[in-house]
């Protein structure tokens, strides 16, 4: 049985009180959004890790991409960019490869990873295509659904499916002009199949298939966004929100047959139709777990897109979004390294807490009070147990004053701190 499906027989489960230990909440708490769809533990039956839950209420998670491609395969750097996900927080992670063995690559990273695992299936089977110098359009049914059952068996925790990728949402995709088209590789595989077989999207029309994958691995399904805007100009479009009316109705049967689901989200979205977007897919979608790249609100900015993603992520999680993928400095660059990893990893984590001040969420404050009464008393060892990345901050303390001083070298002796206390200078 699914978490969702025990938690509607009223069973806590051992998952359920890991995630709510974490959270600093009831077990019940867990239980009763599991049962109604707006919270989900992703767990693969095959994968054992401390248990971590998405949704209503709850801390904003972070997921962070790593993987291959055909022009860096380097499964160490991997290894390496997946232990930094784990020293700096994480919540998540997906592996995206698409170069080198796969499988073997998945396998290696799965049984590294002590936090969520997802990635996207297709990849893996649109390149085993490519190598064989076929055509997208020779893939066939069975092979993605074999693949899908595949890394389920492995352990994957949670799968992007772009099942809202259809020949009606192609005929909406059509009727516009985008300025950039389609920018979800799986989006786009999906897309050129369709145009070039002529039949519907595998995931759509045997959507009961992958709902039956699922249940049997306690699989979490994440509706990909393979039409999600990647400029501002296609933000909020009419491609866009169809899709989304598709993953409603895709939510609802998941969600009916006690399967896990989460939706995914834009992508390149100007700062005044966050919330607009937030609130849409809360409503179409029952109130699934809402999970963003981003969003980016400006396209200026190659090389600081984990800051443009920062100031979207923040405000997309004041309005309710609680799952952020992050985006790196590599963003529209190339493949990120270990720094690039790091870099998204805090930008997100950061705009993730300042998001849950605003929704409210138990105890987001309580770091930030923390660390300012230590500030108040230049009590550095505790400042440094709080913050995001205490290393960096110690680092930076240590390398511009002689060991001992209680004030900065910002204001040396004119410490604002001293002179409010009366302290002589």
């Amino acid at each position: 049985m699914t978490q969702t499906q025990l938690a509607r027989e009223n069973i806590i489960t051992t998952e359920m009180e890991q995630a709510a230990a974490y959270e600093d909440l009831a077990p019940e708490f867990i239980r009763e959004g599991l049962a109604n769809g707006t919270i989900i533990i992703p767990k693969n039956i095959n994968h054992e890790f401390p248990a971590r839950a998405i949704g209503k209420g709850l801390i904003t998670k972070i997921n962070a991409n790593i993987g291959t491609s055909e022009v860096s395969c380097n499964l160490p750097a991997e290894i390496s960019k997946l232990n930094t996900c784990l020293k700096f927080g994480a919540h998540s992670v997906m592996d995206l490869s698409t170069g080198g063995d796969l499988s073997a690559i998945r396998k290696k990273l799965l049984t590294s990873s002590s936090i969520m695992f997802g990635t996207v299936p297709i990849y893996a089977v649109a390149t085993k295509l490519f190598r064989e110098e076929k055509d997208i359009a020779d893939m066939v049914a069975e092979e993605l659904f074999s693949e899908i059952e595949l890394q389920a068996e492995q352990g994957v925790d949670f799968i992007t499916v772009h099942c809202g990728i259809t020949k009606s949402s192609i005929k909406t995709l059509d009727s516009v002009a985008r300025l950039m088209g389609v920018v979800s590789r799986g989006g786009s595989i999906l897309v050129d199949w369709i145009k070039k077989t002529g039949n519907e999207n595998p995931l759509y029309e045997y959507y009961d298939r992958l709902l039956e994958i699922a249940e049997k691995y306690d699989v979490t399904i994440s509706l990909g966004d393979g039409l999600r805007p990647g400029s501002l100009f296609d933000a909020s479009d009419k491609p866009q929100i169809s899709e989304l009316l598709i993953l409603g109705e895709l939510v609802q049967r998941a969600q009916e047959r006690g399967v896990q689901v989460m939706v995914e989200g834009p992508g390149h979205i100007p700062l005044n139709e966050i919330e607009m977007n937030v609130r849409l897919q809360k409503s179409i979608c029952n109130n699934a777990p809402f999970y963003v790249l981003g969003p980016l609100v400006t396209d200026i900015a190659p090389g600081y897109d984990h800051i443009t993603g920062a100031i979207g992520g923040a405000l997309a999680t004041s309005f309710g979004t609680d799952f952020l993928c992050y985006v790196t400095p590599s963003e529209h660059l190339c493949l990120p390294n270990e720094d690039d990893v790091k870099q998204g990893i805090i930008a997100s984590r950061i705009a993730a807490h300042s998001g849950d001040i605003i929704k409210g969420v138990k105890n987001a404050r309580k770091a930030d009070d923390s660390i300012s009464k230590a500030r108040r008393e230049l009590n550095w060892p505790e400042i440094f147990k709080h913050a995001i990345d205490p290393e960096l901050a110690r680092k930076r303390k240590e390398e511009t004053q002689t060991e001992g001083e209680d004030y900065c070298s910002m204001c040396g002796s004119l410490c604002a701190v001293k002179i409010n206390r009366g302290e002589k200078r």
